[in-house]
């Protein structure tokens, strides 16, 4: 794809991967779409070692991840998604509202995975297989967050999982690698 070139992207889940991702991908003016309905684990936490925050309650931080991915433009959608077919150029989300197609896909199930699973995706020692940014064994598909590091859960790292996911997705989309490099505004 071109630099010019707008994508699908969908995103299932709604922690702070699925989020990061999804903040990136906006960002860069793509379509994005996000199915979660805020039920992740971050309700239960406390950050008090992610970088950048002092303290901050995991609900405040959701609530906070949220409004920033809607501003860059991404969709956050509510819905269970039931399942997914992998399409020459792309795939199908079923949801309990329809269909969504994309180009692009990121799983971020937490420590069940039955959408990798309904993908055939590679699993080792009970986690799913990718590589360093993410990408899973089929084309397209990214996985982010505890369902790579059942052992690592941690909020920073998901959302690092997520912006590398997103800046390789960025890079096979502009055929050449992307950095999200941001400059203080001018005075």
């Amino acid at each position: 794809m071109s630099d010019e070139a707008r994508a699908a992207i969908t995103i299932i889940g709604d922690g702070p991967g699925g989020l990061s991702a999804a903040l990136f991908l906006a960002k860069a003016g793509h379509d994005v779409t996000v199915f979660g309905a805020d039920e992740t684990v971050m309700h239960y936490a406390y950050l008090h070692n992610y970088l950048g925050i002092e303290g901050m309650s995991g609900t405040d931080f959701q609530r906070l991840a949220r409004e920033q991915v809607v501003a860059k433009g991404a969709k956050l959608v509510g819905e269970k998604v039931s399942t997914i077919e992998a399409t020459g150029d792309g795939f199908t989300v079923r949801s309990d509202g329809g269909e969504t197609r994309s180009e692009y896909l990121i799983l971020s199930e937490g420590n069940k995975t039955p959408l990798a699973d309904n993908l055939g995706l590679d699993k080792a020692d009970n986690r799913v297989v990718v590589d360093a940014n993410g990408r899973a064994s089929v084309s397209g598909v990214y996985v982010v967050g505890r369902s790579v590091r059942p052992s690592r859960s941690q909020a920073i790292i998901s959302a690092g999982d997520g912006a590398a996911a997103a800046l390789d997705i960025l890079s096979d989309i502009a055929g050449k690698d992307v950095q999200d490099w941001d400059s203080p505004p001018k005075s």
